[in-house]
Formats: C-alpha cells, structure tokens, sequence
C-alpha cells in the first residue's frame, strides 16, 4: 500500500461496498419507478432513512445505465374552431393555496398496436392529485363529462375554478350546465396559448413516459386494464412530485389538510 494511509484505504474499502450498497437500493426504487431521474430517486432513498448526495446517485446511476430516456409524441386532441360560447382565462398569476381551489382538465391520447385511445383528465392545481377521470375510445364530449362527474362525486366544489383549453369537448353546452349547476368558474386558455395548463401537461408526459411507454398497449382493454392503477395507485399515492417537496399527491392532501384541521382547532 505505497503511498496510502491505512486509515485512507480502509476508507475507500468502505465507500466502494457503500456504492453496491446503494446500487442495490437504486435498482429496487427502480423496479417500482423505472423512469425516476436521480432527484426522485435520491429522495425515495431519503425517506426510507438512507441519507445520501444526490450527485453521488447520478454517478452510480450513470455508471450503471439506469438514467432514463425520455421518448416524446404528440397528437392534436384539441378542436377550438366550433360556435359555442368561450370562457375568459381566470388564472393568469393564480397561485393556489388550498386543495379545490383550481382544477385544471386536458385530453391526451393513448397509442394503441391499431388506433388510439383518449384520456381525459382533471388534476388539482394545489395538490397535483388526479381527481377525476375517463378512458374512451373517441373524443367526444361525454369523455370529458365522465371525467368531470367523477372528480365532482368525491370533491368539494365550493369557492372552485374549472380551467381547460377552449375545445368544443369543454365548451359543450352539457359540460358547462354541469360546472354552472354545481357553482364552478369557468375559465379558459386563450387559443394557442397551453401555458396555464402546464401541470396537465407535466402528468401527462409523467403517465406517457412512465407508463404508457413502457407497456405499449395492443387493445383499448389492455389500455383500460393498466392506467387506472397507475393513475391511481402509483401516480396519486405513490410518485414523488418536487413541487411538492418529494411527496406523492394524497400524502401531501392529507398532510395540508390535517394542519387546517389543527390551526381551525387552535383558534
């Protein structure tokens, strides 16, 4: 050992098991996530109580062929040329700070061996959490009505604000009569302009990248066996979400909503 301490190579010894050590650890966060960056993966590691630099994980990561690459795609799902009533945009600057105080709702498209499948969803703008949603072999207007009525059948709709694009699926005299009906605001990206409904757009590549991709569906039904549960046990209770401070969206609900009860109680 010339020209190292023994103190400084029992240290390498031990940072070398601590890597295979880590490395193991990754690949199980892996196998549940497999298109975590190495931010979410550092932070799952963390809340299991194994403290660790996240520059460190990227280097293991990298070194093992476990960073992800993301595939893109894209389809036109809205239509906004049509002649029923269009909403002003209500949200610009809005920062939530309360569950149900902003829903935001979008359409994407679901690539299937022969065709394609429609989502329609509603996400809540303070907690990420997928409220409401609907699988559908078309994009008609009822699409976006199941999903609408199965966010409403769970949530509070007082004091809310339902933000979309100006698709004829939103602006559908149906789809209004049930938001006027239950006293929500209507609100409306201006065309051509998807910037307020950016967090629809960042769960949709969420669900493409992560689980859409990775199955690639032969049949609507394969389709329809497979994204409820990711929308709902792994997106809404499991998957780590930065914007809110690496929690999934129901921990962080539940967390926001058991501190309301405690200050209401306080005063």
């Amino acid at each position: 050992m010339m020209g190292t301490s023994r103190s400084g190579h029992y240290y390498k010894s031990k940072n070398k098991k601590s890597d295979a050590f880590l490395l193991e650890k990754i690949r199980e966060v892996a196998t549940e996530f497999p298109c975590y960056g190495y931010r979410r993966v550092t932070a799952e590691l963390r809340r299991n109580g194994i403290m660790v630099n996240r520059k460190r994980i990227h280097r293991i990561m990298a070194q093992n062929g476990l960073l992800c690459t993301i595939r893109r795609k894209y389809r036109v799902t809205t239509n906004s040329k049509h002649g029923l009533v269009k909403y002003p945009n209500l949200i610009k600057n809005l920062m939530p700070v309360r569950t149900d105080e902003l829903w935001h709702s979008d359409i994407t498209y679901i690539r299937l061996e022969a065709g394609f499948a429609y989502l329609a969803a509603i996400i809540d703008g303070f907690s990420r959490k997928v409220v409401g949603y609907a699988l559908g072999r078309t994009l008609c207007s009822m699409l976006t009505i199941a999903a609408l009525n199965d966010a409403i059948r769970t949530r509070d709709t007082a004091s809310l604000t339902h933000h979309s694009d100006q698709g004829f699926q939103y602006c559908s005299r149906e789809y209004v009569k049930i938001l006027k009906g239950s006293g929500i605001r209507i609100s409306m990206s201006g065309k051509a302009n998807p910037y307020d409904n950016a967090k629809m757009e960042s769960f949709f590549r969420t669900l493409k990248v992560e689980e859409v991709y990775m199955s690639e569906y032969r049949t609507f039904e394969d389709a329809l066996n497979s994204i409820p549960y990711f929308i709902e046990e792994v997106y809404n209770k499991k998957r780590l979400h930065s914007s809110l401070g690496y929690m999934p969206p129901e921990e962080f609900e539940d967390i926001f909503n058991k501190n309301k009860t405690h200050q209401l109680v306080l005063t």
